[in-house]
């Protein structure tokens, strides 16, 4: 046997079918894709069609909700505000707001706000401005000798005013009773 009388097996190699190429091919005029509609037409498909039965994702119960007008906060790890004092990146004597850290390169973007959150250490006193915080890293930071200002946002002045208002409105049935 030589290089030059190697092939493959008969049928191992079929030629592509060339559609549309007139009557005599068996696949000319409509090229195999029968008479009109969407299926015949190049570039559209049914997605999630079943034949006419009902989709999976019609038949499966829909979950949970989807608030449109979520905050959106960006999580700051005390570790990572850390290294970025190390750096020098950022100033731990002046004060640290959104704004500086994108400014600094710490974050991309501020979105709704900054979250700032324990994950690593924090050993530099920082005075720092966050739309929120969690207990420990306020802790953390007051520990080593700085403050946690955290932003008043319009959701929880909402949901504070009627409490304050309701505690501090005296009801008018006790004053007519004691009078």
């Amino acid at each position: 046997m030589k290089l030059n009388e190697l092939s493959d097996n008969a049928g191992a190699r079929k030629n592509r079918k060339r559609v549309g190429r007139g009557p005599g091919s068996g696949k000319g005029k409509t090229a195999g894709r029968g008479m009109k509609g969407q299926k015949s037409r190049s570039g559209v498909s049914i997605k999630g069609f079943e034949g006419g039965q009902m989709p999976l994702y019609r038949r499966l119960p829909k979950r949970g909700f989807n608030n449109i007008f979520r905050r959106k906060y960006v999580e700051l790890g005390t570790g990572r505000l850390q290294a970025a004092i190390d750096a020098g990146k950022v100033d731990a004597k002046q004060a640290i707001t959104a704004e500086s850290l994108v400014e600094a390169g710490v974050l991309r973007r501020a979105k709704d706000g900054v979250r700032l959150l324990v994950n690593g250490d924090l050993n530099a006193k920082v005075t720092i401005t966050v739309a929120g915080a969690s207990k420990g890293a306020v802790a953390m930071v007051e520990k080593a000798g700085g403050s946690v200002t955290v932003l008043v946002t319009k959701d929880s002045e909402n949901e504070s005013e009627p409490k304050e208002a309701a505690a501090a409105a005296p009801s008018s049935d006790g004053d007519e009773a004691s009078a």
